[in-house]
């Protein structure tokens, strides 16, 4: 093929008995292709529902403590913490201080830090503790998986 003036594309289109599709209209000039314009429609639907089913989807899961959560319950939530990561999700552990409680900041942070410290060969912590309001928080991304 090559390049037409638009008169005479469309001349090549309805002797083939097909449509001038614009494929690119901020090209300059603009990018026409002769064909059927269904069938084009059909692909483009096509090609966007394939993209949009390639995307990752990110799970985030959260876990909350207590700032003097017990150590069976710590340990009950570390394994759910492990199959979450195992399962390529995200973690968002997090403290969570009611009432009074916020005196306790500094059991907070090293429960945390303890738990990613353990969390080590399954995720990757993305920062340092925040205190966000009445929350401490922490977000664990999983580490990749060798194919």
């Amino acid at each position: 093929m090559g390049v037409y003036p638009i008169r005479q594309a469309l001349e090549i289109a309805e002797g083939l008995g097909l449509d001038l599709v614009e494929i690119s209209p901020n090209a300059e000039p603009p990018v026409c292709k002769v064909t059927d314009y269904k069938k084009f429609l059909y692909e483009q639907k096509k090609r966007e529902k394939l993209q949009k089913a390639n995307t990752v989807k990110v799970v985030v899961k959260e876990i909350r403590f207590g700032p003097q959560t017990d150590e069976h319950d710590y340990e009950f939530k570390k394994k759910h913490a492990i199959k979450f990561l195992e399962e390529g999700s995200k973690v968002k552990a997090y403290v969570f201080f009611k009432g009074r409680a916020i005196v306790y900041k500094e059991q907070g942070e090293i429960l945390l830090l303890k738990l990613a410290q353990e969390l080590e060969d399954y995720g990757k912590l993305e920062g340092m503790p925040i205190l966000m309001g009445k929350r401490m928080i922490i977000n664990i991304q999983p580490k990749k998986k060798n194919k």
